[in-house]
């Protein structure tokens, strides 16, 4: 039976190490947050927001001028279509920063998260240092570099209008929009600049005079995690988290989403989308037929779900040779 302890899914509690990592991306987050954040809308996006969500808008949310509150987006799957470490694992392969002998071992841990489903707390320490090892020694400056023109190859066009949509009302409103993912924090800056967003909450990892030391800050920001850096965050920026929105598609963000006065299920799985429901949370999805039931990466992985950049990048291999 103890083989099969990985099918029995486990409840998180805050500990130790996601306050620590909470705190850290908080404080990451507000360093690098733009300063003065243009309002701009997004290229070919229709502004109407009922016209995008299909939906009514709130008649008084967000409410404009209310600056003791803001919002919060998960990023993979609410923000945009697939895992922002997927796509960022396709770019790395593309410059060579994985070696054949890895691709082998990311391909089965990605296999791993996916079959399994629920966290085991080993598999995910192995595949976190070895996502971790790819970049050890590397510049911050480089992965920023780089990021940037990942996003331009591989994620401008995935981004969700419906959801970009809903982050421009927070911002005309006059409110801060802060994405929160477990990628890492540079990748999220780079994303929540270029949409005009206020800033990102994401993964730190450890870095020393600027390079990379292959080690965490804490635990990836996944689950209670996320919402310790919320807290932290909304303690530093002086919000009320009553009248403060969250956004995410995935039950793991249920402890960032119970944080806020205004909780939105976007593109939901199904425990988020029956969590939802029963706590009467506003539920929108922009998929269609299938792709509803397929569409989504699991953000079990946390950082180690840059595996699936492995098994894109054996794709594009084979298709070379």
């Amino acid at each position: 039976m103890a083989a099969l302890g990985w099918l029995t899914p486990r409840r998180r509690s805050a500990s130790a190490r996601s306050v620590l990592a909470g705190e850290a991306s908080a404080e990451a987050a507000r360093k690098t947050a733009l300063a003065e954040t243009p309002h701009v809308t997004a290229p070919d996006l229709d502004t109407d927001l009922e016209a995008l969500t299909g939906e009514e808008e709130e008649a008084e949310f967000p409410v404009a001028g209310d600056d003791l509150a803001a919002a919060f987006f998960d990023l993979d799957n609410t923000v945009m279509q697939g895992a922002a470490i997927f796509h960022f694992g396709r770019g790395l392969y593309k410059r060579e920063f994985f070696r054949r002998r890895e691709l082998a071992r990311f391909a089965w841990q990605q296999a791993w998260f996916r079959l399994a489903g629920v966290e085991d707390p080993e598999h995910m320490q192995d595949a976190r240092d070895s996502a971790l090892s790819i970049v050890k020694g590397h510049k911050v400056s480089e992965l920023m570099a780089i990021g940037e023109e990942i996003y331009d190859e591989y994620m401008a066009e995935r981004i969700w209008p419906g959801t970009r949509a809903l982050a421009q009302a927070h911002l005309d409103a006059g409110q801060k929009v802060w994405l929160v993912t477990a990628a890492p924090v540079e990748t999220a800056t780079i994303i929540a600049r270029r949409l005009g967003l206020t800033g990102a909450l994401g993964t730190v990892a450890e870095s020393v005079d600027g390079i990379y030391t292959g080690r965490l800050v804490g635990e990836p920001l996944h689950g209670p995690a996320k919402a310790e850096a919320v807290r932290a965050l909304a303690t530093a920026e002086g919000l009320d988290l009553e009248r403060c929105a969250a956004y995410s598609d995935s039950h793991n963000d249920i402890p960032m989403l119970s944080l806020v006065g205004h909780p939105y299920a976007i593109n939901p799985d199904t425990k988020l989308r029956k969590h939802a429901r029963t706590h009467d949370w506003r539920l929108r999805d922009y998929r269609t037929g299938r792709k509803a039931v397929k569409v989504g990466v699991p953000a079990a992985a946390g950082v180690g779900a840059i595996a699936g950049g492995a098994a894109a990048a054996i794709a594009l291999h084979r298709r070379r040779k």
